[in-house]
């Protein structure tokens, strides 16, 4: 399983609490500053169509889900995907 959160570091609510959330259920995660790498941003808004941070993608078994924004509800579904 691979967890990659594409966030900007500074005044973004929903990255720190996207972090948070994982943090304390013990999942691991990549994070990639989108202000600072180009490729990154390029790939969130021209590929996966977001504008809104963070960018969170989701990788298991070969099957991909990705959103933006703080969501709740797929958090809550990968950490019980993660600790199932």
């Amino acid at each position: 399983m691979t967890l990659t959160l594409y966030i900007k570091p500074e005044g973004c609510f929903g990255c720190d609490k996207t972090k948070q959330k994982f943090t304390e259920a013990g999942i691991s995660f990549t994070t990639v500053d989108i202000t600072t790498n180009d490729n990154a941003l390029a790939y969130i808004t021209e590929e996966l169509g977001y504008t809104q941070a963070p960018v969170v993608v989701y990788e298991k078994d070969g099957s991909e889900d990705h959103w933006s924004g703080l969501n709740p509800d797929k958090i809550k579904q990968v950490i019980a995907r993660r600790t199932a």
